[in-house]
């Protein structure tokens, strides 16, 4: 399926979506002020070991000390296991460990406190969790991706023509300098030997900067910054698969042309300027696609819907027949609702950038084939999706579990915020119950008689207090002898009170 580029850029944020068969099925959001972080290499320090976790926290010059496992840790092993993290653009898993390897060392033995370390983010900071890093370098190009102090050679797996591999492995047999691995990258299916030679070329001279500037200065530094979301964007994402780049930013249409000219001179026939009134995003529809992504419910075009619960822990999807009763038996109804949401639910997982652990909750289906034909096309649905997953077979009650690899905040966590009302609960205690808590704290505060006492409360629990629930005011009054006085504050939470003895 061919596809398209939408870049909105503007002087606080640009926007890049990628379109298949018209619709938005990635977006990636860089703000000026909160710019990724993934890939930025840095001269560190071991801050602290925690041998409990076999990991330790590395002071690389942010707020939130970063996160480094045992694994991420440079070692002799010939081989290691990564998943090119790249700001969210992952290739699918590149190469693997070696299935056996010597007993892996602790992490004491490894490094000691205080020790300078050169380390690259792997993974933003996510919420209350600092940038995970690793001390696996891996420097992206367009054809590329150079790994320092290893002999490795990789093919991108999205490149299945096996004659078409076996080519890509012998070039680059022939240009792997010594002490570097390469991972040859979708983008070389279409390029020419002379290409892929000058982005290696590109990539040693950075290598080689980087070093130098690393002998000069202390931890912590910032020894490497990756491009900017719009380069990155024709960098990563301009495969054969992407048949135009749409800009609606002048001035960065001329700098992308000039980038474009410099490296990747095959690229500039399919970068276009937007010049229409109309604004970009909506023009191709792209803000309606955001709209919905950030709700929790999603119609079905049949009339059932799936609803989307993120968690601090996990992501649970539950699908619904809704307004869709079927033409034949229940079974079948059933069947064609959970196949109609399998598509919805894997566009939804990559255009919210859902991470971590996936439920997925289908309509429960008594025929065991039945579930095996939604098992099939999901795991079929998810094959587009350029993270890493692993999806573990459906349970008898229609169960899907599966793990997404997460590098960046989903979408729903980039354009929102926590509700300061309810503190992400999504539930409020309602003005009754706490009218109820209102009267037993009164009875338990042992309150002399003739006291007056004044209650101050949100304007709804305050409401609830002086009309319909005045009798219980009363009755305490009269058992206790005192006098209370209910006050409207609109300042108050909902959930929040204050009893005062006058």
């Amino acid at each position: 399926m061919t596809g398209e580029l939408v870049i909105n850029v503007t002087r606080e944020e640009s926007r890049v979506a990628l379109l298949e068969g018209g619709q938005v099925v990635e977006l990636y959001i860089e703000r000026r002020r909160d710019t990724s972080l993934v890939g930025n290499i840095y001269k560190g320090r071991v801050l602290k070991i925690l041998p409990g976790m076999q990991s330790s926290f590395i002071d690389i010059g942010l707020e939130k000390a970063a996160f480094l496992y045992v694994a991420d840790i440079m070692t002799d092993m010939e081989d290691y296991y990564t998943a090119f993290l790249y700001n969210g653009m992952e290739e699918p898993e590149l190469y693997t460990r070696a299935e056996h390897v010597e007993e892996a060392l602790s992490i004491e033995e490894l490094i000691q406190e205080g020790q300078e370390l050169l380390v690259q983010v792997s993974k933003d900071p996510i919420g209350t969790k600092g940038a995970r890093v690793t001390s696996y370098i891996t420097l992206p190009g367009r054809y590329v991706v150079l790994m320092p102090n290893v002999e490795h050679v990789g093919i991108s797996r999205r490149i299945e023509n096996e004659e078409i591999r076996a080519n890509l492995k012998a070039i680059a047999a022939e240009i792997r300098p010594k002490g570097f691995g390469l991972i040859m990258r979708t983008a070389c299916e279409d390029a020419t030997p002379e290409e892929i030679k000058r982005d290696l070329e590109f990539l040693l001279l950075l290598w080689d900067n980087i070093q130098r500037k690393k002998d000069k200065v202390s931890a912590p530094s910032l020894l490497y910054s990756d491009l900017d979301l719009v380069f990155r964007s024709v960098r990563d994402f301009m495969s054969h698969d992407v048949e135009r780049l749409v800009i609606d930013s002048p001035e960065e249409y001329e700098r992308l042309k000039e980038f474009a000219g410099t490296y990747f001179p095959r690229l500039i026939d399919r970068i276009e300027l937007y010049e229409g009134r109309e604004p970009m995003f909506d023009a191709f529809g792209i803000e309606l696609d955001i709209s919905r992504a950030l709700g929790r419910r999603v119609w079905l075009k049949s009339g059932g819907y799936i609803v989307i619960d993120q968690t601090e822990a996990m992501t649970v999807i539950d699908v619904n027949t809704g307004k869709f009763v079927g033409k034949e038996n229940l079974e079948d109804t059933i069947l064609k609702t959970n196949l109609e949401a399998v598509k919805e639910i894997a566009y939804q997982v990559r255009l919210r950038n859902l991470g971590g652990i996936i439920i997925t909750d289908f309509i429960d289906m008594e025929k065991i084939e039945n579930r095996e034909k939604v098992f099939k096309a999901f795991v079929e649905a998810m094959k587009r999706d350029r993270a890493k997953s692993t999806i573990y077979n459906i349970s008898e009650l229609g169960i899907i579990q599966m793990t997404r690899k997460r590098v960046r905040e989903s979408l729903g966590r980039v354009l929102c915020e926590q509700c300061p009302y309810c503190e992400g609960r999504g539930f409020i205690k309602s003005a009754r119950t706490v009218a109820y808590e209102i009267f037993r704290k009164l009875k338990k505060m042992n309150l002399g008689g003739g006291s007056m006492v004044m209650i101050k409360a949100n304007s709804a629990v305050a409401e609830l207090l002086s009309e319909e629930e005045r009798q219980g005011l009363e009755d305490i009054e009269g058992a206790y002898g005192i006098q209370l006085i209910v006050k409207e504050d609109i300042k108050l939470h909902q959930e929040n009170y204050e009893i005062t003895v006058l």
